[in-house]
């Protein structure tokens, strides 16, 4: 089993942590995205990252190649077995990367819009803070593909200039904090994405 990956992208990042909470063994070819290998422009009619080739296999889009992880290496499971919590896990998911992930990366992105969009994600988390402690992960007692997620979004976040009020900031940080001290999470992180955190101070 092959990763390809880009070692600074939160895409990549999340299925590295999925990888690293699964205990899989895989080779992860670092890739940049403007210089894609051909392996993956021959597998890949969106010539995107991350791409994992299994076998014969090759599958792309993150939250895909997460629930395929899931499925493949059903333990730890990363999503719950009642069909109804499994539906509303994968909202979760889908509302992370819509309406989180979608800013982040406009921010990194650059432009004259950064500030507003900045913005925009800083009052969400805000007004996402107290689901934060609710419960011990994402609205769940257990460590679900939601989490593996979020984590990678909530280690940039200063790097994207997000600074969050004390009140906001007490409860996301302690959650942040029981993801970042997850053996899967520590294993997960690249030399770049823990240069992130040391150059944000």
């Amino acid at each position: 089993m092959t990763l390809f990956s880009d070692p600074r992208s939160m895409q990549c990042h999340r299925v590295r942590v999925v990888l690293a909470e699964k205990h899989v063994t895989v080779d992860v070819v670092d890739a940049d995205p403007t210089k894609l290998p051909e392996d993956v422009i021959d597998v890949n009619p969106y010539a995107s990252l991350p791409t994992l080739l299994d076998r014969d296999l090759a599958i792309y889009e993150a939250r895909i190649i997460m629930e395929y992880l899931d499925e493949r290496y059903p333990h730890p499971p990363l999503l719950p077995v009642d069909p109804v919590a499994r539906a509303t896990t994968r909202l979760h998911m889908y509302r992370v990367e819509r309406d989180w992930y979608s800013l982040a990366e406009q921010i990194l992105a650059g432009g004259k819009t950064v500030p507003k969009v900045r913005k925009d994600l800083r009052d969400g988390l805000i007004g996402a803070a107290p689901i934060f402690s609710h419960k011990p992960y994402f609205m769940s007692d257990e460590y679900t593909l939601t989490d593996a997620s979020i984590a990678p979004l909530l280690w940039r976040l200063p790097m994207l200039g997000i600074d969050l009020p004390p009140a906001a900031a007490k409860v996301v940080d302690a959650y942040a904090l029981r993801l970042f001290k997850r053996d899967g999470f520590r294993l997960s992180l690249t030399e770049a994405e823990r240069e992130m955190r040391q150059l944000s101070g």
